[in-house]
């Protein structure tokens, strides 16, 4: 299963990261002519992070995502304070346990779905004790 260890709180009016950025954009077909500097420097948490008081980051274990796009090892950004809802992949806390998961609320209950088709769907049963902690909002995925 994908579990989440080791959330890391980004405390507010920490900066994640400055880095320079191209004043062109990369070609991904034929190459462009290159430009020899770049354009000053950009903070990541302006386009990462919406709200950093309740943003965290967590490592994932596993390779239940992986049709997602998330794999073992990389990174996901979490909002807390964003309304988890069909479709959303989630950190979630089923019976104790840290898993993330897509969301599908469907007329017979509440579904965590896998990425992967080597994992089954968890059907969260009505004794089940589900709490949905945190939304993620990107994955920061090794290349």
């Amino acid at each position: 299963m994908g579990v989440i260890v080791g959330p890391r709180v980004l405390t507010a009016g920490a900066s994640l990261i400055s880095v320079l950025v191209s004043p062109m954009p990369v070609a991904a077909g034929y190459p462009s002519p290159a430009q020899d500097y770049f354009d000053g420097r950009i903070d990541l948490n302006a386009h990462l992070i919406k709200d950093i008081t309740s943003t965290f980051v967590v490592r994932v274990t596993g390779d239940s995502m992986e049709g997602a796009g998330i794999s073992d090892g990389d990174e996901l950004i979490v909002n807390r304070a964003l309304e988890p809802k069909d479709g959303s992949v989630v950190i979630a806390v089923l019976d104790g346990e840290l898993t993330v998961k897509r969301l599908r609320i469907t007329p017979a209950g509440v579904v965590l779905q896998a990425e992967n088709p080597r994992y089954p769907d968890i059907r969260v049963s009505a004794l089940s004790d589900l709490t949905v902690w945190g939304v993620a909002t990107r994955c920061l995925h090794h290349v």
